[in-house]
C-alpha cells in the first residue's frame, strides 16, 4: 500500500480534463500534474485517499511523444494554463474526449451528431482581458506577476502568453513609473499602500486598449506623468482610467471609476456589431473565438424572419443581438441588472429595436413565461458554471420552443441537463465543442436540442 512521500514509477496512461495525468499503481489511479499520456516518470505520492492518490513529478524517465518544452518561464507555477507541455493537437483531443464522454457516460445521451471540436487559429495572446497584481518581494523592490496556484503569492514577472505583447510592455512601463515616482503598492495583509492591479483590456477589431489601474485609495499621484509615459509607449492606447477600491476583499474591481485620459469606454465589433467596453462591464476574453461559438449557436438556432427568440442568462446581450436581425422578436432575461443597461445600450447603439432585455433571475421568469403559455420559436440557454436549475429546464419544456440552443462552459453540468431535457421529450440532435480558452482545462460547448413535442 503506498503511502505519502513514497517514490513511485508509474506510466501515464490517461489525462483528466483538468489536465492531470492519469497512472495506476496496484490498481490505484495516481494523478499527476504536468504530465502526457506515454510519459513513465518517477513521482513523489503527496496524498493518499482510498481509491486513488495525489502526487508530484520527481524525474522523467521516458518522454510521451506528445510531449513538448514549454514556452512559459512561469507556466508550472501560475496555475493559468494546464496543457502547456504538450502539443496543441493533443489539447484539442482530450478537450474533444472530455465532452464526448461526459455527454455519453453522464448524461447517457445516444444518437447524436458529436462535431470535432473548434480549435483556436492562434493559441496564444488570444486573451483581450488582464488582471496584474502588484505587490513587494522580501527586499522591498516593486513585482508584478500572477497569483500562483492556490494562493495570493504573486509569482512570474507580469509576461504572459495568452494575452498581448503589448500588455506585458505597459506592464513594465507602469512599474517604471511606480518605482520612479515611489508611488506605494498594496499589501492585502496590512490593507496598506496604493496600486492593487493593473487591469488591461483590449479592442481587437478597431485596436484600441484600455488602462486601468485599480488602487487603494482616491487620488493617483503624479497621474500626468503616468498618462505621458503610457501615451508616449503606444497610440493604441485610447483609454486611462482610475478604479477606486478601498475595500478588504479579494475582488479586483471597485465600484467607481474615473477616467484620467481619453474614453471611459473602447469599442469592439463582434459579429458585425459594436460592442463599448468599460472595465465594469463583460466581454467576451477570446473575441475570435467568441465569433465561432456565437456562429455555430446562430446556426443551430435558425431562425426566420417570424420567429420569437428567448435568450435565458443572456448578460449583456451579445448572444441575442446577434440573431435579433433575423428574428421577429428577441427577449432577454438576465439576473444582473448592470449587465441588463449594457444589453439596451448595446441594441440602442446597434439599431436594434427587436430586442427586449428583462432583469430576473431566469428560473422566476421562464416559470412567469410558462404559466402565461409563452410559445417562443427558439430559446438559448447560456448559464453559468453550474448549469440550470432543474425548473428552468421545465418551464423552458412547458413553453415548447421548436429548437434550443444550449451554450456551456462545463461539459458535466450540460451533460446532466441535457439528461433532463430528453426525460421531458427532447432530443439532443447534436453537440460542437469550442477552444475558447487554449492552453488551459476550460472548454466551451454548443449544444442543439430538438423539441420532438412542437
Amino acid at each position: 500500500m503506498i503511502k505519502k512521500n513514497d517514490i513511485i514509477t508509474v506510466t501515464i496512461e490517461d489525462i483528466t480534463g483538468q489536465g492531470s495525468g492519469i497512472g495506476r499503481i496496484d490498481g490505484m489511479a495516481v494523478f499527476v500534474p504536468l504530465t502526457a499520456i506515454g510519459d513513465i516518470i518517477e513521482a513523489r505520492i503527496l496524498k493518499v485517499k482510498k481509491s486513488y492518490a495525489y502526487a508530484k513529478i520527481e524525474k522523467l524517465i521516458t518522454h510521451s511523444q506528445s510531449r513538448i518544452t514549454p514556452d512559459c518561464g512561469c507556466y508550472t507555477k501560475c496555475g493559468g494554463c494546464v496543457f502547456r507541455h504538450i502539443s496543441y493537437e493533443k489539447e484539442l483531443k482530450i478537450k474533444q474526449r472530455r465532452v464526448y464522454d461526459a455527454v455519453t457516460r453522464i448524461g447517457k445521451i445516444e444518437n447524436f451528431i458529436m462535431n470535432d471540436i473548434v480549435g483556436a487559429r492562434n493559441p496564444n495572446e488570444y486573451r483581450n482581458k488582464s488582471q496584474i497584481p502588484f505587490g513587494y518581494d522580501k527586499e522591498g523592490n516593486i513585482i508584478t506577476g500572477f497569483y500562483g496556484t492556490h494562493s495570493h503569492r504573486i509569482t512570474g514577472d507580469g509576461t504572459c502568453r495568452l494575452h498581448p505583447k503589448e500588455f506585458d510592455d505597459i506592464t513594465s512601463v507602469v512599474k517604471e513609473w511606480a518605482v520612479k515616482y515611489n508611488v506605494s503598492v498594496y499589501d492585502e495583509i496590512a490593507h496598506t499602500g496604493l496600486i492593487r492591479h493593473l487591469y488591461l483590456r483590449y479592442a481587437a477589431k478597431n485596436e484600441q486598449i484600455m488602462v486601468c489601474l485599480v488602487i487603494n485609495g482616491k487620488k493617483l499621484p503624479h497621474k500626468a506623468e503616468l498618462i505621458k509615459v503610457l501615451t508616449e509607449y503606444s497610440p493604441k492606447i485610447k483609454s486611462i482610467v482610475l478604479n477606486i477600491n478601498t475595500d478588504r476583499t479579494n475582488v479586483v474591481l471597485g465600484k467607481n471609476c474615473e477616467t484620467l485620459y481619453g474614453s471611459d469606454h473602447i469599442t469592439d465589433v463582434l459579429c458585425g456589431l459594436r460592442f463599448d467596453i468599460s472595465p465594469l462591464s463583460f466581454y467576451q476574453v477570446n473575441r475570435d473565438q467568441a465569433e465561432v461559438l456565437y456562429n455555430i449557436a446562430k446556426d443551430y438556432a435558425a431562425v426566420g424572419e417570424n420567429d420569437f427568440l428567448i435568450d435565458l442568462y443572456c448578460g449583456t446581450g451579445t448572444i441575442g443581438l446577434t440573431m435579433a436581425k433575423d428574428s421577429k422578436k428577441v427577449l432577454g432575461i438576465e439576473i444582473i441588472p448592470q449587465a441588463i443597461e449594457n444589453a439596451k445600450k448595446n441594441a440602442l447603439m446597434n439599431g436594434i429595436n427587436n430586442a427586449e432585455f428583462i432583469c430576473s433571475d431566469a428560473k422566476t421568469a421562464a416559470s412567469d413565461l410558462a404559466k402565461k403559455k409563452t410559445l417562443p420559436d427558439v430559446v438559448v440557454l447560456d448559464p453559468p458554471r453550474k448549469g440550470c436549475d432543474k425548473e428552468v429546464i421545465e418551464s423552458v419544456c412547458v413553453m415548447k420552443p421548436k429548437r434550443i440552443v444550449y451554450v456551456s462552459c462545463d461539459p458535466e453540468t450540460l451533460a446532466r441537463d441535457l439528461a433532463l431535457f430528453e426525460e421531458k421529450g427532447c432530443k439532443t440532435e447534436a453537440v460542437t465543442p469550442v477552444d475558447m480558452f487554449p492552453r488551459t482545462q476550460h472548454v466551451e460547448t454548443v449544444a442543439f436540442i430538438k423539441n420532438k413535442n412542437r
